[in-house]
C-alpha cells in the first residue's frame, strides 16, 4: 500500500521558536538529566530512517536489526557534538553523516554490542513490523534517498501520533480518524457531506472542525521540524526539504 504523503499547503509565516530537543542537546556543554532525555528521545522518534539505510545498504534483517541497536547505543554514548554545534547542524544530517561513519568502522572490527544484550533503545517486534510494512520502492532508491524518504515519513508519523493523543483526549477520536482519512486521501470517496451524517454533525460543523484539524495539524509540524534542528531559521527550509522529498 503506498505511504501517505499528502500534505496541507504551508504558508511562508513563522513559528515561535522554543526549547527544544536538538537545541537542548547542543546547548548541553556536558551530560544533563535534560539533555539526555531529549536526545533519547529524539533517537526513540528517529530510528525508521537509520533501520531503512541499513538494510538497503544490503545488509539482511538480523544484521540490520543488530546495527540499528548498537549504532543509536553507541550515539548515546558518546555524545560528539563539538562539529555540530559549530556548525548549528541539523539532526537529520547529522545523524547520516555518523551512521555512515558507523557502518565504516563496523566492516574493520566484530560487533560490540551482541543481539539480545542489555536493554534495546528499539524494541526489536518494531524492526520486524518495519520490515513488513515499508512502502518505500528499495529496487529504485539509492540508501540516501531511501533515509531522506523514511525521515520525511517519520515526521508526519510523528506528528500525526500527536494529534491523535489531542483529539482522543477530548473525546474526538472517531472524527480524528475521519479527518484522517480526508487529509491523506485514502477513504473511499468520503466527504465532509457524509462524515457529518455519519457523526451526527451539520456540514457546517464539519467544514469548521477539519480547517482547525489542518490548521493544528500544521502546528505540530512545524514544531516537530523545530525539534530537529538547532536554529529557527532552519525550520522553513526544513520544511521545504521535506515537502521536496515526499514530492519525488
Amino acid at each position: 500500500m503506498k505511504a501517505a504523503v499528502s500534505l496541507p499547503s504551508f504558508d511562508a509565516g513563522g513559528v515561535a521558536f522554543v526549547t527544544t530537543h536538538w537545541s537542548v542537546v547542543l546547548a548541553a556543554q556536558g551530560r544533563s538529566p535534560a539533555a539526555d532525555e531529549a536526545l533519547e528521545k529524539l533517537c526513540r522518534s528517529y530510528w525508521p530512517p537509520i533501520y531503512s539505510f541499513v538494510r538497503r545498504e544490503g545488509r539482511s534483517v538480523e544484521d540490520a536489526q543488530d546495527l540499528t541497536q548498537s549504532f543509536f547505543a553507541r550515539f548515546l554514548e558518546r555524545r560528539d557534538f563539538d562539529a555540530v554545534r559549530k556548525e548549528k547542524g541539523r539532526l537529520r544530517s547529522y545523524l547520516l553523516v555518523s551512521l555512515k561513519h558507523f557502518l565504516v568502522n563496523e566492516r574493520h572490527r566484530a560487533m560490540s554490542i551482541k543481539r539480545g544484550e542489555g536493554r534495546p533503545l528499539i524494541p526489536l517486534e518494531e524492526l520486524v513490523a518495519r520490515e513488513r510494512n515499508d512502502p518505500e520502492p528499495a529496487d529504485l532508491l539509492t540508501a540516501d534517498r531511501i533515509y531522506e524518504r523514511r525521515w520525511a515519513l517519520t515526521v508526519l508519523e510523528q506528528v500525526l501520533v500527536r494529534l491523535e493523543q489531542e483529539y482522543r483526549t477530548a473525546g474526538n477520536g472517531e472524527l480524528f480518524v475521519r479527518f484522517k482519512e480526508l487529509l491523506a486521501d485514502e477513504s473511499d470517496g468520503i466527504s465532509q457531506a457524509k462524515i457529518a451524517s455519519e457523526l451526527g454533525m451539520t456540514e457546517n460543523a464539519v467544514k469548521q472542525a477539519y480547517h482547525r484539524f489542518r490548521q493544528r495539524y500544521r502546528e505540530l509540524l512545524r514544531e516537530e521540524i523545530a525539534h530537529t534542528v538547532a536554529v529557527p531559521g532552519d525550520i522553513e527550509d526544513e520544511l521545504r526539504h521535506l515537502i521536496a522529498v515526499l514530492r519525488e
